[in-house]
């Protein structure tokens, strides 16, 4: 036969199997149209998944029980106390409430409109008895019944800024404010009467610290008063809220508007968990705040770069930047979405409902303290899955951490695990086709499976670890090893 010809027929082989590769730089992935395509692994029939339950790694999830005007009014104590044994069941460990006081709007009020620190549906003030959310015994059932399912209970504090008080002069204004508060003004409790002494300015303190929300209404921390009565009375705001309500700890709303040594102060005088909402992106300025109070914080750096990576710029390699919880695991507090943000109209403030799950699957895996939104957990189309990922979460996701591949389209990381726990590896993908990537793991002659349920391939590690996993056309996998 002509050897030409033989050549020829060689080299068409040749283009037609590097054809069939991806085009990635590292030559690893693959686009498989079927299992046979690929790393040649042998794969076993029903391999046996590790019990999970048995790799408890003390951690859990805390649940956000709100969205933005939540429904039904006057009953939504009542629909959280029979949601809680399943949370409980589903690995959550902690509830965030709404501000549970009367605020101006009255039975229309989600509590940021502060008026009365001590209303928790007791008084008849702004046209309604109970607040939004149900009566004070409705509320007290639900924190009752969270503590029985082992679920404490996080109040969201307002201490910036007030609203619904009534009119008076105010000669450091020289005009009239809102600034009175008392039995007939917005504070029918009685308790923390206020009037345009105890805000910005007053005879001590001649400016405000950044409020961009009711300026005259602003409160000044500096006073001994307003101290005395949010924290360090006996019947301080933070005192009652935790030895008579029974809370467990605080959500710090909008602590721009205020200094961070006050927070410090709270949590040296009464303790409990505590997460603030800083609303920055920068990794620097959240890091600078925890180390200043002691307190936890939305880690917005990382709400941000899952944002840019599937939404904003569909790049993965954001996810190499600066994020809270690659510095304080301890104190990140990380989400995908928040009453706030899935109520603004800005599309750089919110992830996409169909990259939730991928966001939801980083946050689950990866180091931090990890919240829940209502409404996803609550969409039928989420929910199974979110269970299965607090399921690993509260297991398996342990260990180092360590990226082991990224680029536009793809993300690989590896927990290591600890002592007998296996860890995992997350594989995201944006990809419009299945993708494998081969990368090294600590598991060595081990079949792997994917334990959310996404992908059914089970691939086996080699003896120095090496293994090819699998990621479904743009969502995840999660990888650990099976009996």
């Amino acid at each position: 036969m002509n050897r030409n010809f033989l050549k020829f027929a060689w080299i068409l082989v040749l283009v037609f199997v590097l054809a069939s590769c991806s085009t990635d730089d590292s030559g690893d992935t693959i686009d498989p149209t079927d299992d046979s395509v690929g790393v040649p692994q042998p794969e076993p029939t029903n391999p046996e998944p590790i019990d999970l339950s048995a790799y408890d790694n003390g951690t859990g999830v805390m649940m956000q029980a709100f969205y933005w005007d939540v429904e039904p009014r006057f009953g939504w104590w009542d629909n959280l106390s029979e949601k809680v044994p399943g949370w409980a069941a589903a690995g959550i460990n902690r509830m965030w409430l709404p501000v549970a006081t009367k605020g101006q709007s009255g039975g229309y009020s989600m509590g940021y409109d502060v008026s009365d620190y001590y209303d928790f549906g007791d008084y008849d003030q702004h046209g309604t008895v109970e607040t939004r959310f149900g009566s004070r015994t409705e509320l007290e059932n639900l924190i009752s019944t969270a503590h029985e399912n082992d679920i404490e209970v996080i109040a969201d504090i307002v201490i910036n800024h007030n609203s619904g008080g009534g009119l008076e002069y105010n000669p450091y204004r020289d005009k009239d404010t809102y600034t009175l508060f008392n039995e007939t003004h917005g504070n029918a409790s009685g308790w923390f009467n206020r009037n345009y002494e105890n805000f910005y300015p007053n005879s001590v303190s001649q400016y405000d610290p950044g409020s961009l929300f009711y300026e005259e209404t602003n409160l000044d921390h500096h006073l001994d008063y307003v101290q005395d009565w949010l924290w360090k009375k006996d019947n301080s705001v933070a005192k009652y809220y935790m030895n008579e309500m029974g809370f467990d700890g605080w959500r710090f709303d909008y602590v721009l508007g205020f200094e961070p040594w006050v927070v410090k102060e709270w949590l040296n005088e009464v303790g409990g968990f505590s997460v603030v909402e800083l609303w920055d992106g920068r990794a620097s300025v959240l890091r600078d705040y925890v180390d200043e109070t002691g307190s936890g914080a939305f880690d917005f750096a990382t709400f941000y770069k899952l944002e840019e990576g599937l939404d904003r710029y569909e790049d993965l390699n954001t996810l190499k930047g600066e994020m809270l919880w690659q510095t304080h695991p301890e104190n990140a507090v990380t989400f995908t979405a928040n009453h706030d943000t899935e109520k603004d109209s800005n599309e750089d403030n919110f992830i996409k409902s169909s990259n939730k799950l991928k966001a939801y699957a980083y946050i689950l895996t990866h180091p931090g303290y990890p919240t829940i939104f209502y409404s996803d957990f609550e969409n039928p189309d989420f929910q199974d899955e979110l269970k299965s990922l607090i399921a690993i979460h509260n297991s398996i996701a342990i260990g180092d951490t360590e990226i082991l591949y990224v680029d536009n389209d793809e993300y690989v990381m590896k927990r290591a695990g600890t002592g007998t726990n296996p860890g995992l590896i997350l594989y995201i993908s944006t990809n419009n086709s299945t993708k494998r990537r081969t990368v090294g793991s600590n598991w060595n002659n081990v079949t792997l499976m994917d334990y959310s349920g996404n992908s059914t391939y089970n691939p086996t590690s080699d003896e120095n670890g090496s293994v090819t996993i699998e990621a479904p056309a743009n969502g995840y996998s999660i990888w650990s090893i099976t009996e």
